[in-house]
């Protein structure tokens, strides 16, 4: 609330309270290598169903709602996970197999429209809306600015490029690549703070060097 009263949030910024709701157990078709998955988490070991790419695998699931927190995958509970291990979980599913999640539905006090949908007026916010609310597995979470047009694409490319080479979307994840290699000042450097801070993934060498063309776009500004 300070944050908000401050004018570090902009009342169009949602934060969620996800109050546990109905327990549902989904059964997924991995017909693609790509889910249409997003994930985040709060840092405290919940990761959630951050947003379903339209005419995705998980969107013709229909019992599968953004909010969801996911408990399980194939029996396995992954309550204190981060989402990047969530994430791993997920892109190592065999395609063309089937798989389970359990998932607990948040309570909804009200029904949200979808930003898009919500017009362009600036009426009613506080402040100039350029913060972001942003959760690290390391710390309290904090308010940073928005990355600059350039960064915010870089960023997006590399999304693109987890979608290519991991199977799975994730913004988090995707910004944290983007930060591991943003001050580095040769592909080596950026491997190397890269398998540092995501070893565990396993990176193919293709992916960190088109990784590290779009971060050199946007040191350029040719995005």
């Amino acid at each position: 609330m300070e944050k908000l009263l401050g004018s570090q949030i902009g009342l169009e910024d949602f934060i969620f309270a996800h109050v546990k709701g109905i327990k549902k157990e989904v059964n997924v078709y991995k017909s693609e290598d790509s889910l249409g998955l997003t994930i985040t988490d709060n840092g405290i070991g919940s990761a959630f169903i951050k947003r379903i790419k339209e005419g995705s695998i998980i969107d013709s699931v229909k019992t599968i709602c953004v909010g969801d927190h996911i408990e399980s995958i194939n029996g396995e509970n992954i309550v204190g996970w981060r989402h990047f291990d969530v994430a791993k979980k997920l892109k190592e599913l065999k395609k063309e197999e089937l798989f389970t999640m359990k998932l607990i539905e948040p309570k909804k006090a009200f029904e949200i429209e979808p930003r898009s949908k919500a017009g362009n007026t600036s009426t009613g916010k506080i402040g100039t809306g350029r913060e972001t609310l942003r959760l690290r597995s390391k710390g309290p979470a904090t308010v940073e600015e928005v990355p600059s047009e350039n960064n915010a694409k870089a960023i997006e490319k590399v999304d693109d490029l987890l979608e290519m080479y991991m199977g799975i979307r994730d913004i988090e994840l995707a910004t944290t690549i983007f930060e591991a290699g943003k001050d580095k000042r040769n592909p080596d450097e950026f491997a190397v703070a890269l398998d540092k801070t995501l070893g565990d993934f396993a990176f193919p060498d293709e992916f960190v060097f088109d990784v590290w063309g779009a971060v050199g776009d946007a040191r350029r500004g040719g995005l």
